[in-house]
C-alpha cells in the first residue's frame, strides 16, 4: 500500500501542468467555454473537433476568430472549446465572445480596444416567450367582429 502511493505522488510531480486562461461566452442559448493556451500558432478545437470540421461554413469560422485575427497580438493561442444549445451561427458568436472575455484575463490592458470593437458585449437577444391565450410570441387567433 505504501509503494502505491509514492508511485502516485512521483506521477503527480512530474505530470506538468499546462496555464490557461478560461472564461464563458453567450450567445441566444448558446454557451461557449474557452481555454486559450498561450502556443506557438493559433489552432483551434472545437468540441474535439478541428475548426473546419465543427463549422463547415467560412462566415461561421471567421466570426469565430475574428478577434484573434484582428487583435494583432504578439501571442498566438490554441483555443479549446466546448460549446452548446442553439444553432451554428449563435455558436460562433458565442465562441467569440468566450475568446475575448479569455483575452482579457490573459491581458487588462486589451479591454479598451475589445471593449470599442462590441467583442465584450453579450449580445442578449432572445426569443420572445409564448404567452398563454395566443398562438405564439404575439400571434393571436383571427378576431370576427360576429
Amino acid at each position: 500500500m505504501y509503494h502505491m502511493t509514492t508511485t502516485m505522488e512521483q506521477k503527480e510531480s512530474t505530470k506538468e501542468t499546462q496555464r490557461y486562461y478560461e472564461a464563458v461566452g453567450r450567445r441566444k442559448t448558446s454557451v461557449a467555454r474557452v481555454r486559450l493556451y498561450p502556443a506557438g500558432k493559433n489552432s483551434f478545437t472545437v468540441n474535439d473537433k478541428t475548426l473546419e470540421e465543427y463549422f463547415p461554413y467560412e462566415s461561421t469560422r471567421v466570426k469565430a476568430t475574428e478577434v484573434l485575427v484582428k487583435k494583432n497580438l504578439p501571442q498566438k493561442f490554441t483555443v479549446a472549446a466546448r460549446v452548446k444549445g442553439g444553432g451554428i451561427a449563435s455558436q460562433a458568436e458565442a465562441l467569440r465572445h468566450g475568446i475575448a472575455r479569455a483575452l482579457l484575463k490573459y491581458d487588462e490592458s486589451l479591454r479598451p480596444d475589445l471593449k470599442k470593437s462590441g467583442y465584450l458585449t453579450r449580445d442578449m437577444r432572445m426569443k420572445e416567450r409564448r404567452k398563454f391565450g395566443l398562438k405564439k410570441a404575439r400571434k393571436a387567433a383571427q378576431w370576427s367582429k360576429r
